[in-house]
């Protein structure tokens, strides 16, 4: 995948985004390093959850990154695979329930 808007090749470049504003790019790779270690969730399940997300919010970057560092934690191709099951349920609820408020709108407008 290297299109004009996604460049694999732009991943190792990650870092770079201090470039222009180092304060704010080191605090955010402090707090980013800080979430993934070890706490209350393993940095192994921090991972499947970081595919997940990716997946959710649909960043080609993360995808890549959180399936190569979740294989590497051990998780097998079956719990990654569920995983994005998992948040691809979560997404298609979320568009769906939000059809209530549509509901909502349409018995204000109608009635």
């Amino acid at each position: 995948m290297d299109n004009y808007h996604y460049k694999k090749s732009d991943l190792k470049h990650f870092g770079d985004i201090t470039e222009y504003q180092k304060e704010l790019g080191d605090k955010f790779f402090d707090w980013y390093g800080e979430v993934f270690k070890d706490s209350a969730l393993t940095a192994k399940e921090k991972s499947l959850i970081a595919l997940a997300v990716s997946h959710a919010v649909a960043c080609p970057y993360c995808i890549e990154a959180y399936t190569v560092d979740s294989l590497e934690k051990g998780y097998t191709e079956e719990q990654m695979m569920e995983a994005v099951h998992v948040a691809g349920a979560i997404k298609g609820g979320a568009t769906m329930v939000h059809g209530v408020q549509m509901m909502n709108k349409l018995k204000e407008v109608i009635m």
